[in-house]
């Protein structure tokens, strides 16, 4: 690719991934026409996706189910090849070079373990260090990082099929970050986790990011995870990129937007989301009095969730 300055971890240029999918048909007639059938269609997944992430940025990678971004994913880790368009990530293309590709990637996804199930933590650590090759100056550097990032003894001895849910996140980002590459992706790091344990996953990968300048790129249907950790989303929606930019510029594009909260009658909260531009909100308050007693009120400014929203509503008609 022309025009690349070697800040760049990630480079896509006009992606394109299609899948030839069989047209299938109904009842068990249909099931043994299936098998000699050549009626196939094509999806489009991906449609001519651009962007660049350099080197040290956090990214959320966004988008509604189905949208396309495992497929992106799978491009970006030389699982997929592209139909279409162009890839590189930290300077290579990554389906034509997938060693040393996997060599320079960590990857954490879809709660899929990489860890061994019957050992301590520390002997999986172990073995990805030999398996990655790292000079023991290396890991051992790596392992004092991470007790200053976390409390490491509580887990490291203990089996992993012995860990929570959580440490076992713990342990698998810790594990992706053990080679110390370059880019790192997580899928989904803190769903189904509590309070607590999301906020020490958002601390330990701000902190490996900071200390390591790792570029990560993160999907998640979890906005806290967004504002915690993202500068910059990019949205996909029915395969196409919708938006590329920081999240103050999203926020201020739909900055007359307001969140009203009413407390009724039942002490239950109600929450509508409201445009100040086209919607006075005395109005909707006074009209909602009518129908039922209000005991309180409160005005939220947009939360990054609701600006999601609004994308996704907007991409879809």
């Amino acid at each position: 690719m022309n025009g690349l300055t070697g800040n760049e971890a990630v480079v896509m240029k006009n992606v394109c991934k299609d899948f030839k999918v069989l047209n299938r048909h109904e009842g068990l007639k249909g099931s043994i026409r299936d098998l000699f059938s050549r009626d196939y269609k094509t999806v489009s997944a991906v449609k001519d996706v651009s962007m660049t992430v350099n080197r040290g940025e956090i990214i959320g990678y966004l988008g509604p189910n189905g949208a396309g971004k495992s497929t992106t994913i799978k491009m970006m880790t030389g699982v997929l090849e592209p139909t279409s368009g162009e890839i590189l990530v930290n300077g290579k293309v990554p389906y034509k070079n997938r060693t040393e590709n996997c060599e320079n990637i960590g990857v954490v996804f879809g709660q899929r373990s990489q860890l061994w199930w019957a050992l301590p933590l520390v002997e999986s650590f172990k073995l990805l260090r030999d398996i990655y090759m790292v000079p023991q100056k290396d890991y051992e550097g790596m392992i004092e990082l991470y007790r200053s990032l976390v409390d490491l003894e509580s887990i490291l001895h203990k089996p992993v099929r012995q860990m929570s849910l959580g440490q076992r996140t713990l342990s698998d980002i810790l594990a992706a970050f053990i080679h110390n590459p370059p880019v790192v992706f997580l899928d989904e790091p803190t769903i189904g986790l509590d309070v607590s344990m999301k906020a020490k996953i958002r601390e330990l990968i701000l902190g490996l990011n900071k200390e390591k300048n790792t570029t990560v790129i993160l999907t998640t249907h979890d906005m806290g995870d967004v504002d915690a950790l993202c500068r910059r989303i990019v949205i996909i929606d029915k395969g196409m990129k919708i938006y590329d930019n920081d999240i103050d510029h999203l926020k201020n594009y739909f900055g007359s937007y307001r969140t009203l909260k009413l407390k009724l009658a039942d002490d239950t909260w109600e929450e509508m989301l409201i445009d100040e531009k086209t919607t006075d909100v005395m109005d909707v308050i006074m009209a909602r009095q009518k129908e039922t007693k209000i005991k309180d009120v409160k005005i939220l400014e947009i939360s990054t969730e609701d600006v999601i929203k609004k994308i996704y509503e907007g991409s879809s008609k």
